[in-house]
């Protein structure tokens, strides 16, 4: 039996496999007439111990993270998404949404790329593994 999902989480990055996700999540979205939920996460591993304490940095980066996503956000609306927001979280990317994110939004699905192209956690194993084994909701992996 087929599932429609009321509430669709999507985790973005700049990785092709992330905006083939996104486009996938706005599909089931129109068809199940869900809310979509877009995140992305600033993760703490891709600075520097200088650039980490400097508050202007991490602040710049939010910045653009929150750019990007507005413009995520007005893809997914000029799509027919009806309810779209975004939420931006911080640390590394699979413990993050498994443990704060979707406990916040509570989705039925999480729809996520299969490869990162940055961050220190490519070199030690997928996010996308982490978060298929570990989230409380149903998981999608899409690759690109």
């Amino acid at each position: 039996m087929a599932e429609d999902y009321k509430t669709i989480l999507v985790g973005v990055d700049d990785s092709q496999d992330a905006l083939a996700a996104f486009r996938y999540a706005i599909h089931r979205a129109r068809v199940d007439e869900a809310s979509l939920i877009i995140t992305t996460i600033l993760e703490s591993g891709e600075m520097n111990v200088y650039e980490a304490l400097t508050k202007d940095y991490v602040h710049g980066e939010r910045e653009e993270l929150e750019e990007h996503l507005k413009e995520y956000v007005a893809l997914a609306e000029k799509a027919g998404i009806k309810s779209v927001r975004a939420v931006i979280g911080e640390g590394d990317a699979g413990e993050t949404i498994v443990k704060t994110i979707i406990p916040a939004v509570s989705p039925d699905l999480l729809v996520i790329g299969a490869a990162a192209k940055t961050g220190i956690a490519k070199h030690f194993g997928s996010q996308a593994a982490y978060m298929a084994k570990y989230a409380p909701c149903s998981v999608l992996v899409v690759r690109d």
